[in-house]
């Protein structure tokens, strides 16, 4: 790794430059050695390297990040030290991003670091939520416990996506299809078609006439109307990376008809398997939202939860303010009451994550075996009418007597 520092020579004179050195600890002792008392040191990021490169290209899988974690575990619990296990997994894995940033990993750890510092300057694939449960892991002696519990979280929350998208893949191929052949017959078939009716003087139905001049004002300005969808397109995805434009984002997702309420029971049920985990390891109450808070992806569920952790401070605990925002559903608040009367928070927080994810999943499945059907109703509407205005053409033609 290369780093850039600022420090005064013998001479008391400031200077500048660049040192190779396998961490920053190395580093400071390459320059003290030198007779440079070091000011300010930093690791040189390049605007553009093949390794910041390499991680947008080629991001690591959930499912490269649960097996790390398992394997982890089971290797310390086999007595092998850490850095030992990285080393070894870092040998194994197929991704060269993964084996990049454990290089690295590896690097502060023989500096010194301890494994959830070392692998909280990777958030992008290391989590700052998971992070912060490996640091209590650390304090207690019980690592490989909490490295299976975050492999066990992650993947059940990548099993839900996986299941998800699946699903998606028939209704999204086939709108694409069809989109595409819709295409087509717009831009080469439907003019055709109207320039040999014209020709030949025919006296087209009603329908025939929509639909061709449809095609050919399509034709005309197509273009226009495609240039039209992008910007509108564009606008709309600059204004959702603003603050407020995210908010608002988020809130829609929230309220959309039928796909609102499984957006919300999955954004509930990883807030409760948050807590359940980070009460599991040993965290204060209060430390435990302020992870939630920062791990929820969700604008306006992490707004909420800021309010219940402000209101938590004043003393009023954890069900009472959750019970004034209509986010938190009822059972959900009921559930954290008795968990903070009979001290097991993080057992039934536990259970409501499982039932509202049950009941988001059915609800998934649902509108999946929902969505097939209305593409094929769909897809065989338009079929119908091209096929009615085509027909009904023909019939004209030889009514008329050509």
């Amino acid at each position: 790794m290369v780093y850039q520092y600022i420090a005064y020579d013998r001479n008391g004179e400031v200077v500048k430059g660049r040192l190779s050195a396998t961490s920053e600890r190395t580093a400071t002792e390459l320059l003290g050695y030198a007779g440079y008392k070091v000011v300010n040191l930093k690791l040189s990021t390049p605007f553009l390297s093949l390794d910041k490169l390499s991680t947008r290209l080629f991001p690591v899988k959930t499912a490269e990040i649960v097996l790390f974690y398992r394997q982890m575990a089971l290797l310390l619990e086999s007595g092998i030290d850490i850095i030992t296990s990285m080393e070894l997994l870092q040998s194994q894995t197929p991704s060269r991003t993964l084996k990049l940033v454990l290089g690295e990993v590896i690097s502060d750890l023989r500096s010194g670091k301890q494994l959830s510092a070392a692998l909280e300057k990777h958030p992008e694939i290391f989590s700052s939520l998971y992070c912060c449960s490996l640091r209590v892991g650390e304090q207690t002696g019980d690592l490989e416990t909490m490295l299976r519990q975050m492999a066990d979280y992650m993947e059940k929350e990548a099993t839900t996506t996986k299941s998800t998208k699946n699903a998606l893949k028939f209704p999204v191929m086939a709108g694409i299809l069809t989109i595409g052949v819709l295409g087509v017959l717009v831009t080469f078939v439907f003019p055709s078609i109207g320039r040999l009716y014209t020709s030949i003087g025919a006296d087209l139905p009603t329908l025939t006439r929509i639909l061709i001049d449809v095609a050919g004002k399509f034709q005309s300005y197509g273009i226009y109307l495609l240039l039209a969808v992008f910007v509108i397109v564009g606008l709309a995805y600059a204004y959702t990376k603003t603050s407020g434009g995210r908010y608002k984002r988020d809130k829609l997702s929230l309220r959309l008809p039928l796909v609102g309420r499984v957006n919300h029971l999955n954004e509930l049920a990883r807030c409760c398997r948050s807590m359940s985990m980070l009460f599991r390891a040993g965290l204060p109450l209060t430390e435990i939202m302020s992870m939630v808070v920062q791990g929820s992806g969700n604008k306006v569920m992490s707004k909420a939860l800021t309010d219940v952790q402000q209101d938590m401070l004043k003393g009023e605990g954890l069900s009472r303010p959750m019970s004034k925002n209509a986010l938190f559903l009822p059972m959900m608040v009921q559930m954290v009451k008795v968990g903070e009367e009979t001290g097991k928070l993080d057992t039934t927080v536990l259970a409501v994550a499982r039932s509202y994810e049950a009941e988001a999943a059915d609800r998934t499945r649902s509108l999946i075996g929902l969505i097939q059907p209305t593409m094929t109703l769909v897809i065989g509407l338009t079929v119908g009418f091209i096929a009615l205005s085509l027909t009904s053409a023909m019939y004209s033609i030889y009514g008329q007597g050509f």
